[in-house]
Protein backbone atom coordinates (compact mmCIF):
# COMPACT_ATOMS: atom_id res chain seq x y z
CA UNK A 1 0.00 0.00 0.00
CA UNK A 2 1.50 2.96 -0.97
CA UNK A 3 1.95 6.35 1.70
CA UNK A 4 0.52 9.33 0.24
CA UNK A 5 2.54 12.61 1.63
CA UNK A 6 -0.06 15.22 2.80
CA UNK A 7 1.25 18.84 2.38
CA UNK A 8 -1.00 21.37 3.86
CA UNK A 9 -1.80 24.84 1.29
CA UNK A 10 0.68 27.15 3.34
CA UNK A 11 3.42 24.35 2.97
CA UNK A 12 3.35 23.56 -1.11
CA UNK A 13 4.89 27.20 -2.17
CA UNK A 14 7.69 26.37 0.52
CA UNK A 15 7.89 22.60 -0.81
CA UNK A 16 8.19 23.80 -4.22
CA UNK A 17 10.58 26.41 -3.56
CA UNK A 18 12.89 24.05 -1.99
CA UNK A 19 13.12 21.26 -4.70
CA UNK A 20 13.48 24.47 -7.39
CA UNK A 21 16.35 25.76 -4.89
CA UNK A 22 17.43 21.78 -4.48
CA UNK A 23 17.55 21.50 -8.41
CA UNK A 24 19.64 24.58 -8.90
CA UNK A 25 22.31 23.43 -5.74
CA UNK A 26 22.76 19.95 -7.58
CA UNK A 27 23.26 21.64 -11.14
CA UNK A 28 25.64 24.92 -10.52
CA UNK A 29 28.84 24.71 -11.58
CA UNK A 30 32.35 25.27 -9.87
CA UNK A 31 33.51 28.32 -10.75
CA UNK A 32 37.27 27.65 -10.02
CA UNK A 33 39.52 30.05 -7.60
CA UNK A 34 38.83 33.18 -7.66
CA UNK A 35 41.87 35.62 -8.18
CA UNK A 36 41.13 37.71 -5.44
CA UNK A 37 38.71 37.60 -2.65
CA UNK A 38 37.76 39.24 0.68
CA UNK A 39 35.36 41.38 2.30
CA UNK A 40 34.97 45.38 1.67
CA UNK A 41 33.88 47.27 4.85
CA UNK A 42 30.76 49.51 3.09
CA UNK A 43 28.31 51.02 4.84
CA UNK A 44 28.99 49.44 8.39
CA UNK A 45 28.99 45.78 7.53
CA UNK A 46 31.62 43.69 5.47
CA UNK A 47 30.66 42.44 2.29
CA UNK A 48 31.98 38.96 0.62
CA UNK A 49 33.45 39.29 -2.61
CA UNK A 50 35.26 37.53 -5.45
CA UNK A 51 37.57 38.38 -8.29
CA UNK A 52 37.81 36.15 -11.39
CA UNK A 53 39.67 37.25 -14.70
CA UNK A 54 40.68 40.08 -16.30
CA UNK A 55 39.59 42.90 -18.72
CA UNK A 56 36.29 45.00 -18.46
CA UNK A 57 34.90 44.30 -15.03
CA UNK A 58 31.23 42.72 -14.89
CA UNK A 59 29.64 43.04 -11.31
CA UNK A 60 27.04 39.51 -10.39
CA UNK A 61 24.48 40.27 -7.89
CA UNK A 62 22.62 37.07 -6.76
CA UNK A 63 18.95 36.13 -5.69
CA UNK A 64 17.65 35.50 -2.53
CA UNK A 65 18.86 32.99 -0.26
CA UNK A 66 21.50 32.21 -3.28
CA UNK A 67 25.56 32.00 -2.69
CA UNK A 68 27.55 33.46 -5.74
CA UNK A 69 28.10 29.50 -7.10
CA UNK A 70 24.59 28.88 -6.36
CA UNK A 71 23.82 31.73 -8.53
CA UNK A 72 26.56 32.28 -11.11
CA UNK A 73 28.51 28.99 -10.92
CA UNK A 74 28.26 28.31 -14.65
CA UNK A 75 28.76 31.42 -15.88
CA UNK A 76 31.78 32.80 -14.37
CA UNK A 77 34.14 30.18 -16.02
CA UNK A 78 32.91 31.61 -19.36
CA UNK A 79 32.71 35.55 -18.35
CA UNK A 80 36.24 35.34 -16.87
CA UNK A 81 37.97 34.73 -19.83
CA UNK A 82 37.50 37.48 -21.53
CA UNK A 83 36.48 39.83 -18.42
CA UNK A 84 37.66 40.76 -14.47
CA UNK A 85 34.06 39.19 -12.89
CA UNK A 86 33.40 40.66 -9.25
CA UNK A 87 30.82 38.87 -7.86
CA UNK A 88 29.37 40.01 -4.56
CA UNK A 89 27.57 38.35 -1.67
CA UNK A 90 24.95 40.37 -0.30
CA UNK A 91 23.85 41.28 3.37
CA UNK A 92 23.48 38.24 5.54
CA UNK A 93 24.20 35.99 2.20
CA UNK A 94 26.81 33.43 2.02
CA UNK A 95 30.13 34.74 2.93
CA UNK A 96 28.81 38.17 4.17
CA UNK A 97 27.72 38.08 7.86
CA UNK A 98 24.25 38.87 9.11
CA UNK A 99 24.11 42.38 10.43
CA UNK A 100 20.92 43.66 12.23
CA UNK A 101 20.72 46.58 9.63
CA UNK A 102 17.81 47.40 7.38
CA UNK A 103 17.67 45.19 4.60
CA UNK A 104 15.97 47.40 1.29
CA UNK A 105 17.32 47.76 -1.94
CA UNK A 106 18.94 51.64 -1.17
CA UNK A 107 21.05 49.83 1.59
CA UNK A 108 22.19 46.88 -1.02
CA UNK A 109 22.86 49.19 -4.11
CA UNK A 110 25.13 51.35 -2.08
CA UNK A 111 26.92 48.29 -0.74
CA UNK A 112 27.70 47.77 -4.57
CA UNK A 113 29.14 50.94 -5.28
CA UNK A 114 31.20 50.95 -1.70
CA UNK A 115 32.72 47.53 -2.82
CA UNK A 116 33.45 48.87 -6.40
CA UNK A 117 34.83 51.80 -4.77
CA UNK A 118 37.27 49.52 -2.31
CA UNK A 119 38.12 47.38 -5.45
CA UNK A 120 38.87 50.83 -7.02
CA UNK A 121 36.61 50.42 -10.33
CA UNK A 122 35.47 53.48 -11.79
CA UNK A 123 32.79 51.70 -13.96
CA UNK A 124 31.24 48.57 -15.12
CA UNK A 125 28.49 46.59 -16.71
CA UNK A 126 26.04 45.14 -13.82
CA UNK A 127 24.29 41.86 -14.23
CA UNK A 128 21.38 41.22 -11.78
CA UNK A 129 19.43 38.28 -11.08
CA UNK A 130 15.77 38.16 -9.19
CA UNK A 131 16.56 40.21 -6.15
CA UNK A 132 20.25 40.86 -7.48
CA UNK A 133 18.29 42.64 -10.34
CA UNK A 134 16.20 44.46 -7.94
CA UNK A 135 19.09 46.05 -6.38
CA UNK A 136 20.60 46.55 -9.86
CA UNK A 137 17.76 48.34 -10.81
CA UNK A 138 18.27 50.70 -7.90
CA UNK A 139 22.22 51.04 -8.57
CA UNK A 140 21.49 52.22 -12.15
CA UNK A 141 19.53 55.21 -10.81
CA UNK A 142 21.76 56.07 -7.48
CA UNK A 143 24.66 56.00 -9.38
CA UNK A 144 23.85 56.13 -13.22
CA UNK A 145 28.24 57.26 -13.44
CA UNK A 146 29.36 54.13 -11.96
CA UNK A 147 27.38 52.14 -14.80
CA UNK A 148 28.31 50.95 -18.35
CA UNK A 149 25.78 48.21 -19.44
CA UNK A 150 22.74 46.70 -17.19
CA UNK A 151 21.57 43.00 -17.20
CA UNK A 152 17.91 42.12 -15.62
CA UNK A 153 18.00 38.41 -15.11
CA UNK A 154 13.94 37.58 -14.29
CA UNK A 155 13.08 40.54 -12.33
CA UNK A 156 11.75 43.99 -11.89
CA UNK A 157 12.03 47.59 -9.95
CA UNK A 158 8.64 47.30 -8.51
CA UNK A 159 6.70 44.82 -6.65
CA UNK A 160 3.71 45.33 -8.75
CA UNK A 161 5.98 43.97 -11.88
CA UNK A 162 5.10 40.18 -10.05
CA UNK A 163 2.43 38.37 -10.78
CA UNK A 164 0.11 38.58 -7.19
CA UNK A 165 1.21 34.77 -6.61
CA UNK A 166 4.54 35.37 -6.50
CA UNK A 167 3.88 38.51 -4.03
CA UNK A 168 1.64 36.43 -1.82
CA UNK A 169 3.89 33.41 -1.96
CA UNK A 170 5.85 34.76 0.98
CA UNK A 171 2.74 35.19 3.10
CA UNK A 172 2.89 32.72 6.44
CA UNK A 173 6.27 31.51 5.60
CA UNK A 174 7.90 31.09 9.12
CA UNK A 175 11.71 30.34 9.39
CA UNK A 176 10.89 26.64 10.08
CA UNK A 177 9.64 26.20 6.73
CA UNK A 178 13.51 26.44 5.40
CA UNK A 179 15.51 24.11 7.92
CA UNK A 180 16.43 20.88 6.24
CA UNK A 181 16.59 22.51 2.93
CA UNK A 182 19.51 23.21 0.35
CA UNK A 183 18.92 26.10 1.32
CA UNK A 184 19.99 25.80 5.07
CA UNK A 185 22.83 23.29 3.40
CA UNK A 186 24.71 25.97 1.26
CA UNK A 187 24.36 28.35 4.05
CA UNK A 188 25.93 26.50 6.64
CA UNK A 189 28.83 25.52 4.05
CA UNK A 190 30.15 29.02 4.12
CA UNK A 191 28.48 31.30 6.80
CA UNK A 192 30.86 33.19 9.00
CA UNK A 193 28.17 32.66 12.26
CA UNK A 194 25.59 29.36 11.76
CA UNK A 195 23.87 30.45 14.89
CA UNK A 196 22.50 33.99 12.80
CA UNK A 197 20.44 31.36 10.71
CA UNK A 198 17.26 31.80 12.11
CA UNK A 199 17.50 36.02 12.24
CA UNK A 200 18.81 35.95 8.46
CA UNK A 201 15.78 33.97 7.38
CA UNK A 202 13.35 36.75 9.14
CA UNK A 203 15.01 39.45 7.77
CA UNK A 204 14.12 37.96 4.70
CA UNK A 205 10.91 37.29 4.90
CA UNK A 206 10.24 40.94 6.30
CA UNK A 207 12.35 41.82 2.99
CA UNK A 208 9.94 39.83 1.07
CA UNK A 209 6.64 41.43 2.78
CA UNK A 210 7.55 45.12 2.28
CA UNK A 211 6.31 46.57 -1.36
CA UNK A 212 9.32 48.69 -3.68
CA UNK A 213 9.13 50.88 -6.50
CA UNK A 214 12.17 52.33 -8.00
CA UNK A 215 10.03 54.29 -9.70
CA UNK A 216 9.01 54.47 -14.07
CA UNK A 217 10.17 57.85 -13.52
CA UNK A 218 13.62 56.94 -12.75
CA UNK A 219 13.83 53.97 -14.53
CA UNK A 220 12.92 56.11 -17.92
CA UNK A 221 16.07 58.10 -16.82
CA UNK A 222 18.61 55.38 -17.36
CA UNK A 223 20.77 56.39 -20.11
CA UNK A 224 22.95 52.98 -20.06
CA UNK A 225 21.80 50.46 -22.36
CA UNK A 226 19.97 47.61 -20.52
CA UNK A 227 19.10 43.67 -21.57
CA UNK A 228 16.14 42.73 -19.87
CA UNK A 229 15.94 38.60 -19.61
CA UNK A 230 13.04 36.54 -18.79
CA UNK A 231 11.62 33.02 -18.70
CA UNK A 232 8.06 33.04 -20.63
CA UNK A 233 6.46 31.74 -16.96
CA UNK A 234 9.08 33.49 -14.91
CA UNK A 235 6.34 35.07 -11.89
CA UNK A 236 7.15 38.62 -13.94
CA UNK A 237 3.87 40.12 -15.27
CA UNK A 238 4.69 40.64 -18.60
CA UNK A 239 2.21 43.79 -19.23
CA UNK A 240 4.42 45.53 -16.53
CA UNK A 241 7.72 43.94 -18.10
CA UNK A 242 6.88 45.39 -21.77
CA UNK A 243 5.95 48.73 -20.05
CA UNK A 244 9.09 48.49 -18.72
CA UNK A 245 11.01 48.40 -21.79
CA UNK A 246 9.11 50.71 -23.35
CA UNK A 247 10.15 52.99 -20.46
CA UNK A 248 13.51 52.20 -21.67
CA UNK A 249 13.06 53.08 -25.40
CA UNK A 250 11.96 49.60 -26.73
CA UNK A 251 8.71 48.08 -28.28
CA UNK A 252 9.60 50.42 -31.72
CA UNK A 253 8.76 49.09 -34.97
CA UNK A 254 11.70 48.85 -38.20
CA UNK A 255 10.58 52.35 -38.88
CA UNK A 256 12.63 53.32 -36.20
CA UNK A 257 16.41 52.93 -35.26
CA UNK A 258 16.99 49.83 -33.48
CA UNK A 259 16.76 50.67 -29.77
CA UNK A 260 19.92 50.51 -27.76
CA UNK A 261 17.93 48.66 -24.85
CA UNK A 262 17.24 44.98 -25.53
CA UNK A 263 14.32 42.15 -24.76
CA UNK A 264 14.66 38.70 -24.79
CA UNK A 265 12.05 36.01 -23.84
CA UNK A 266 13.26 32.71 -23.12
CA UNK A 267 10.61 30.25 -24.00
CA UNK A 268 9.12 27.20 -21.50
CA UNK A 269 11.31 28.67 -18.46
CA UNK A 270 10.22 29.40 -15.36
CA UNK A 271 12.02 31.65 -12.64
CA UNK A 272 14.73 29.22 -11.42
CA UNK A 273 14.88 27.15 -14.37
CA UNK A 274 15.97 30.35 -16.42
CA UNK A 275 18.74 30.72 -14.14
CA UNK A 276 19.75 27.20 -15.32
CA UNK A 277 19.88 27.39 -19.05
CA UNK A 278 23.65 28.95 -19.07
CA UNK A 279 24.03 28.57 -22.91
CA UNK A 280 21.37 30.76 -23.44
CA UNK A 281 22.32 33.34 -21.55
CA UNK A 282 25.59 33.33 -22.00
CA UNK A 283 24.76 33.84 -25.57
CA UNK A 284 22.66 37.29 -24.84
CA UNK A 285 24.99 38.62 -22.38
CA UNK A 286 28.24 38.34 -24.98
CA UNK A 287 25.89 40.00 -27.96
CA UNK A 288 24.90 42.55 -25.04
CA UNK A 289 28.16 43.41 -23.89
CA UNK A 290 29.93 43.74 -26.96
Amino acid sequence: MKRVLKVSNVAKPVLIIAMLFFAVFQSYGQQGKPTDSGYAPVNGIKVYYEVYGEGRPIVLLHGAFYTIGMNWGELIPELSKTRKVIAIEMQGHGHTPYSDRKLDIVNLASDVEGVMNYLKIDSADVAGYSMGGSVAYQFAVQSPKRLRKLVIISSTYKSSGWLPVVNNAFKGFKPEFFDNTPIKTAYDAVAPDKTKWTKFIEQMIAFAGVPFNVGDANIAKITSPVLLISGDNDGLDKIELMKTYQLLGGGVSDLQPMPKSHLAIVPSQGHVSLMMQSKTILGYLDDFLK
